[in-house]
């Protein structure tokens, strides 16, 4: 499993800004997994994080789920 991407494809399904718990949940994965990728995703430039502590996906994470 790509983690990266499913935490990508959460976010998509969640459909707005979410927590790293949130996400966690979502993908059936343990909070500190998804934690630590959250920066370098968006690094990346494949996530936002409009509020402390909430993610979304960028127009350039959405290419990155599709390719």
């Amino acid at each position: 499993m790509d983690m990266n991407k499913e935490i990508l494809k959460a976010l998509i399904e969640i459909g707005k800004p979410a927590s790293s718990k949130e996400i966690a949940e979502k993908i059936g994965v343990p909070t500190s997994k998804v934690s630590c990728r959250l920066n370098p995703l968006k690094k990346k430039g494949f996530l936002e994080s409009p509020e402390k502590g909430k993610w979304f996906v960028t127009e350039e994470g959405k290419k990155a789920v599709e390719s």
